[in-house]
């Protein structure tokens, strides 16, 4: 297995490009099966999910091309297939398949999904929306197994806001008879750039982006051409990373609207953060302050960079307080942290950060997606050699990390462990 070995204590410096959003590309490529024709999907990101996704598609029988950043997807061929494991369990987004299936052929046989365990993430609201457009679901060890003789719109409320639960619906609705209206509907912009595929197919989507989503069902979508949005996340990375090793980064390519959450803390610990049209430059400063954050659903913090400010919050004097309001198992980072010599301390869904202290180089493991780049900023901005094992995890969202911040002046590498090399 690969690890990255870090030397740290090297600011980064000069521009890096962000790629296509990863939590976008994981439901675009379902939502391409629903088409009567090919899609071509463009800006999309070299990342393990992506991957995954061609190889099961290819399993389904769809015929699909990855060529550099694009794929075009034809799924004509496919047949409604029983997938209960294998490359499903890989992948978390594979739910997504639940959507696209049902909409396309009225049923869908795939697995309970895999990827990274941020402790329980419950399927309920999903199962509340296919259930209220007319299917019947039932779990068969381990299998969601869903039928409608005909889907029919409805009125959805969802309890909780759920981004994977309102692409779902969308998917299931698109070509369902009658209309949908998705209430507390999550407002994620990769919501919108799935409905914005869904239009230039044909269908008839309207709300996206607020918490009332319209979807009136049509019986026919077509192939079309689509450009992913910017990866909000992987920028937002950058941006903590530039923060935590006092350098200067500008990141092009980037939609700066998407990113204010991430900007505010940002400038509240301290940071100098420049927005020009859609390019954000980030300076570091040499002393930051303590400060709060909570987690919440967009235009809130995202959750998926809760991980990485508290790596940069190490370095910020004083106490400390993050607050995870969406998933409050996402702390497994935090003894890691603390093989670094972070005095960290977890209660409940928040973590209690003494900064300030000088962090060393240590030998650590990334638990899940976000952790790995929450150990990696840590590494780049402390003072000796860190070794990140796990990459299995980083591999899955960022796309030419180590390449990336070579250029940006990191002393990172990747190589084989000792224990890999034996067992080849």
């Amino acid at each position: 297995m690969d690890k990255l070995i870090i030397s740290g204590g090297r600011a980064l410096n000069g521009s890096v490009t962000v790629s296509g959003a990863k939590n976008s590309a994981v439901a675009l490529i379902p939502a391409a099966l629903l088409a009567d024709g090919p899609v071509v999907i463009e800006n999309l990101p070299r990342i393990q999910d992506v991957q995954i996704y061609f190889d099961l598609l290819r399993e389904m029988g769809a015929d699909v091309l990855f060529e550099d950043d694009w794929m075009e997807i034809d799924g004509r061929p496919l047949k409604p297939m029983y997938l209960p494991n294998g490359r499903v369990k890989k992948l978390r987004a594979s739910y997504y398949l639940w959507g696209a299936m049902l909409g396309k052929f009225g049923e869908a046989h795939v697995g309970l999904p895999g990827g990274c365990d941020l402790g329980p993430r419950p399927i309920d609201l999903h199962i509340k929306g296919f259930e209220a457009l007319g299917a019947t679901v039932e779990n068969q060890n381990g299998v969601l197994t869903i039928k409608a003789k005909q889907l029919k719109g409805a009125r959805i409320y969802l309890d909780l806001v759920s981004v994977g639960a309102t692409i779902n619906i969308m998917l299931a609705a698109a070509k369902a008879e009658g209309v949908t209206v998705i209430e507390n509907a999550a407002r994620e912009p990769e919501i919108v750039d799935v409905a914005t595929l869904l239009n230039n197919m044909g269908a008839n989507i309207k709300g996206a982006g607020t918490d009332k989503i319209r979807i009136e069902g049509v019986k026919r979508l077509s192939g079309c051409r689509h450009t992913i949005i910017p990866d909000r996340i992987e920028a937002g990375t950058y941006m903590i990373a530039a923060a935590a090793t006092r350098g200067t980064v500008t990141l092009e390519n980037v939609i700066p609207k998407h990113l204010e959450s991430v900007t505010a803390k940002l400038r509240e610990i301290g940071v100098n953060v420049e927005v020009d049209g859609d390019s954000i430059t980030v300076c570091g400063q040499e002393k930051y302050r303590a400060i709060d954050v909570k987690t919440n659903p967009y235009p809130g913090f995202p959750t998926d960079l809760q991980q990485p400010i508290t790596a940069l919050l190490t370095q910020a004097k004083g106490i400390s307080i993050v607050t995870d309001n969406i998933y409050g198992a996402r702390f497994r980072h935090v003894d890691e942290l603390r093989r670094m010599g972070a005095s960290i301390k977890v209660e409940g869904r928040s973590a209690l950060i003494e900064g300030g202290k000088q962090l060393m180089g240590a030998k650590v493991i990334a638990s899940d997606l976000r952790a790995g780049a929450a150990l990696v900023i840590s590494g780049l901005a402390t003072n000796g050699i860190t070794e990140v094992d796990g990459l299995e995890h980083i591999d899955r969202g960022y796309e030419n990390l180590v390449e990336k911040l070579q250029k940006l002046g990191a002393s990172i590498i990747r190589r084989k462990s000792p224990e890999s090399a034996r067992e080849r």
